[in-house]
């Protein structure tokens, strides 16, 4: 080939991946021009379909439990980078034994770095008035909902020098807000097909949002999917078949005057027993039983903030007894999500066989957005696992865990049974109401399970300490399921 005609076609292959080029960033203009992305101000859609409860497994590793929704809206103000969401839920039967269902109200906010619920207390009686609490871990949840959506997404592509690259017959766009990334797919029709972020769990680390789009239907004028369905940790968590959505709506929101800070993280300690410590504060507690020369810790809830927190306490009341086992209760991400913080501090974890595969598999997940301590120390976990019972005890302290069979809450469900203290710590089983608080109407089989299996295994039993709640007698237990009381 001339050297002349070589440079021609060297030439014609620039200006063609020039123009390739063009065309892709041209699909996300084209796309933003369709969904009317450049000049909208806020967006309002609503319908019905099923939610369903992340992190909340019954199976370790399986789906989230479902609940359906009979109604569901979303208001956004892209400017102000806040959205609200309402939804009317209640859950969906699955054959396990569980509360019957209830229909409940929910109302949940962001604005900025503030994020809120609307609801009435835990635990109130029905009727009673919502309440708006603070919610701070939600905010990187919330925030990525306003940007995955359609407009959402192609707006923030527009004003973040998103890059475009030809995927088949579809154009993928990706972009960066902070250190959260976005990756888009636009179909050939210029309707954003599929959107992808990651957002931090405690338990799983960086958890792909993935949200699909189908079925596009112009709303008076505003191109908007009518099937949206998205998936966290490679599980469904909402599907909403959308009847109304529009644009430019009056969206006003502001939070809720009077909405009091997200508590700090306390712990506080209530010694229960000889050598046995209640460590309270917040929702979720835990329970530090000394040996000789070390201490058991039951239950690390939540986060590593809190198992930061419970070192700490655990050091001041019981100085110089490292923490040498933790007992988990469950998977439950509530009740699991510190673990990973004692796994670095070279304690072993004290779980159900189906409990510690689900662990060893996601541990190895990625933990870059919000980095803990295992994430830097990579350490191996070291675990104790049991099918039914399982039994610690080194010193003043003999300490059994057992597994509590037939739960409708999860399937690896366990309690711990101290004997010589007739003292029984569970989670989520039976939840002990507020002193003098009437007993429920309807027993909650979770507790009847719990009592049921406290008679099967033939543990004598005075006091029971909720990792919710407070520690309650035995009789209150009996009173809450209606059952007869020791004294009658």
């Amino acid at each position: 080939m001339p050297k002349s005609t070589a440079w021609i076609f060297a030439g014609l292959g620039v200006w063609a991946l020039a123009f390739a080029g063009a065309a892709q960033a041209a699909s996300l203009q084209e796309s933003a021009t369709l969904l009317s992305a450049g000049k909208i101000k806020s967006l309002e859609f609503s319908g019905a379909g099923h939610w369903r409860q992340f992190g909340q497994a019954p199976v370790p590793g399986g789906d989230w439990p479902k609940f359906d929704v009979s109604a569901y809206s979303a208001a956004i103000d892209f400017d102000k980078a806040s959205e609200r969401v309402q939804l009317t839920r209640s859950q969906t039967p699955d054959g396990r034994a569980r509360p019957a269902p209830v229909e409940q109200k929910l109302e949940w906010s962001v604005l900025g770095d503030a994020a809120w619920n609307v609801a009435p207390p835990q635990g109130a009686a029905p009727g009673a008035a919502p309440v708006a609490t603070a919610a701070p871990a939600a905010v990187e949840e919330r925030i990525a909902d306003i940007w995955t959506t359609p407009q959402g997404f192609l707006k923030a592509a527009l004003a973040n020098g998103a890059k475009s690259e030809a995927a088949g017959a579809n154009v993928e766009v990706s972009f960066a807000l902070g250190n959260h990334r976005y990756v888009g797919t636009i179909g050939a029709d210029n309707h954003v097909a599929s959107i992808r972020t990651w957002i931090d769990s405690p338990v799983l680390g960086d958890t792909l949002l993935e949200t699909t789009f189908s079925d596009y239907k112009d709303f008076g004028g505003l191109h908007f999917p009518t099937q949206i369905h998205r998936s966290a940790g490679g599980h469904e968590v909402l599907h909403i078949a959308v009847a109304a959505a529009k644009a430019d709506g009056a969206v006003d929101i502001a939070i809720p005057a009077g909405l009091p800070p997200a508590p700090p993280i306390t712990v506080a300690s209530e010694r229960i027993a000889d050598g046995v410590y209640y460590l309270t504060g917040g929702t979720h507690h835990s329970v530090a039983v000394e040996e000789k020369d070390h201490v058991v810790l039951i239950e690390a809830p939540l986060n590593e903030e809190r198992s930061l927190a419970v070192i700490q306490k655990v050091g001041e009341i019981l100085p110089g007894k490292p923490i040498k086992y933790v007992v988990n209760s469950h998977v439950h991400f509530d009740h699991s999500g510190g673990l990973r913080t004692f796994v670095d501090a070279g304690a072993t974890i004290v779980t159900q066989t189906i409990s510690k595969a689900f662990y060893e598999q996601v541990w190895t997940l990625p933990h870059t957005l919000h980095p803990d301590r295992l994430a830097a120390s990579k350490k191996a976990a070291k675990f104790e696992s049991y099918e039914h019972k399982h039994v610690l005890g080194e010193g003043d302290h003999n300490i059994e865990v057992h597994h509590i069979a037939g739960s409708g809450h999860s399937d690896d469900l366990a309690l711990v049974y101290l004997p010589k203290e007739k003292l029984v710590i569970e989670a989520d089983a039976y939840t002990p109401a507020a002193v003098g608080a009437p007993a429920p109407k309807t027993p909650n089989p979770f507790s009847v399970n719990l009592y049921e299996t406290i008679q099967k295994l033939g543990l004598d039993v005075e006091r029971i300490a909720g990792l919710h709640g407070r520690v309650a007698s035995l009789d209150e237990l009996r009173t809450a399921i209606g059952r007869q009381t020791a004294a009658n």
